[in-house]
């Protein structure tokens, strides 16, 4: 006999929403439970949620955000919580949506080439359930094994194939939504491309969860490649694996992912789970990896060789089968994890650049790294320009955190310096929002949160996420009012 679990509270608000969410087993609201869900990825600030109720469908979302909407509490949805920006930080005491429970995979339909996945469903279990017949989902963030695709839509997740394949938005065809009110709509339906009006498919992919709670979600697949193949390329400088990346492109190759790491970033993927036995005084590490039509493989990966040739690679070698090329990529993309190994904590950024610029960049980089006094790791998906500066710090050292913050930030001005942004991935979350001026007039931004008063107009749907603190902007809308 299942035993009752009971209510201790007087809270109205908790003992309502558990109503919603069928009882106590349906919701956290004591501090010992909270604790877990104080930050996402973005672990520096943490803050309780004033509960978390887990809906098992979208009405229950609906009902609870129409409770939160009409007695003025505010909220916030959180997939898997990998977010690295603090998007899913409860900062104003919010009550937590969690979408864990709706992971159901509702349908796949190979012959148009798409699948309907609710929110909660895990990135990689999307490829691991179609492989068998030939398909794949091709967003694909280093946390695909543990994120979510509601999450990924929240921040229009990448990877390192999405040079070739592009980001979540690319793979996005449908949406149900419920919006801040707790009404539900629909957004491309059936799987329809290029409905007339505006584009509230894109609008909202990427929105960081400030207009909506996504639903259900009709994605894209794709048929696996016919050919595949992958290169590791050793540079003694890391301005030579830079201009190779350049020059790959320059060739007329678009390589389905192209990826560097540095020798600090070396030292610690080899420190970590999964060591390859990169050299230790290696400067630089590029992993190419080209698909298609399996004739015209071979002439690509002789291009490709031939181009790091000519920029003083050390080594370059494809790999010998299909175990060494997964040992390869899991040494990658485990790589912000495996700061661990050599820093008691770190701080990850995420900068996109011009190609052109990396060197630049890269320099300056290093010139922040040394007037901080802290390390600086570098993992990129080189062939897009999207950096991803790990600021190594340790968190029990007065004042490491502050210096640990002011070095990101000043690496995202040196992306935004040189025509790139903020982000390419991660979101902005509350980590990168007066960094937002970096890239946007006040104007600009204005503009935007323009946008969020249509669909959000009390803001109580993930507030303080995204935009900077009302500076001019205020002055500015006064001036429009009058």
């Amino acid at each position: 006999m299942m035993s009752v679990i009971r209510i201790d509270t007087t809270d109205k608000h908790i003992i309502n929403l558990a109503s919603i969410v069928s009882g106590a087993r349906s919701i956290l609201y004591k501090k010992v439970d909270l604790l877990a869900y104080d930050c996402d990825g973005f672990t520096i600030h943490k803050h309780l949620p004033k509960a978390v109720v887990f809906p098992k469908n979208t009405a229950e979302v609906s009902q609870i955000v129409k409770y939160c909407s009409e007695n003025k509490l505010p909220f916030l949805a959180r997939g898997a919580g990998t977010g690295l920006s603090g998007g899913a930080i409860p900062i104003n005491g919010e009550v937590i949506i969690s979408m864990v429970r709706m992971k159901k995979l509702i349908s796949v339909d190979l012959e148009n080439r798409q699948a309907v996945v609710e929110p909660g469903f895990v990135n990689l279990k999307l490829t691991n359930s179609i492989s068998d017949k030939g398909y794949y989902y091709a967003p694909d963030p280093s946390s695909q094994y543990c994120c979510t695709i509601g999450g990924n839509v929240a921040e229009n997740a990448g990877g390192a194939h999405c040079l070739k394949y592009g980001v979540t938005t690319n793979h996005i065809l449908g949406l149900e939504v419920v919006l801040p009110n707790g009404e539900i709509i629909e957004i491309g339906k059936n799987g329809v491309l290029d409905e007339p009006g505006y584009d509230l498919l894109g609008l909202l992919t990427g929105s960081e969860g400030t207009l909506g709670i996504v639903t259900k979600i009709t994605v894209r697949i794709l048929k696996n490649p016919e050919g595949k193949q992958t290169v590791l390329a050793y540079f003694d400088r890391v301005e030579d694996g830079s201009q190779a990346v350049s020059d790959i492109i320059s060739a007329g190759i678009v390589p389905a992912a192209l990826e560097m790491m540095d020798k600090t970033a070396i030292e610690a993927v080899e420190a970590a789970a999964f060591p390859v036995g990169h050299p230790k005084d290696i400067e630089a590490v590029l992993l190419i990896e080209v698909d298609g039509i399996a004739a015209g493989i071979d002439e690509q990966i002789n291009q490709i060789v031939k181009v790091c040739k000519k920029r003083n690679v050390r080594e370059v070698r494809a790999a010998k089968d299909e175990e060494e090329r997964g040992r390869w990529w899991a040494n990658r993309k485990t790589g912000f994890g495996a700061m661990g190994a050599i820093s008691p904590d770190y701080l990850v950024q995420d900068g996109v650049i011009p190609r052109s610029k990396l060197p630049e960049v890269l320099r300056k980089i290093a010139q922040i790294s040394g007037e901080s006094g802290l390390r600086i790791a570098n993992i990129f998906h080189a062939g897009d320009g999207n950096l991803h500066p790990l600021v190594l710090f340790d968190a029990r050292k007065p004042g490491e955190i502050e210096k640990a913050l002011e070095a990101g930030s000043q690496c995202l001005k040196a992306c935004a310096d040189v025509g790139g942004t903020i982000t390419g991935e991660h979101g902005v979350g509350i980590e990168k929002r007066e960094e937002m001026r970096f890239v946007f007039k006040e104007e600009e931004i204005l503009a935007q949160t323009n946008i969020r008063e249509v669909f959000n107009p009390d803001n109580l749907l993930n507030a303080g996420k995204l935009f900077p603190t009302p500076g001019r902007c205020v002055e500015i809308k006064k001036e429009m009012k009058a």
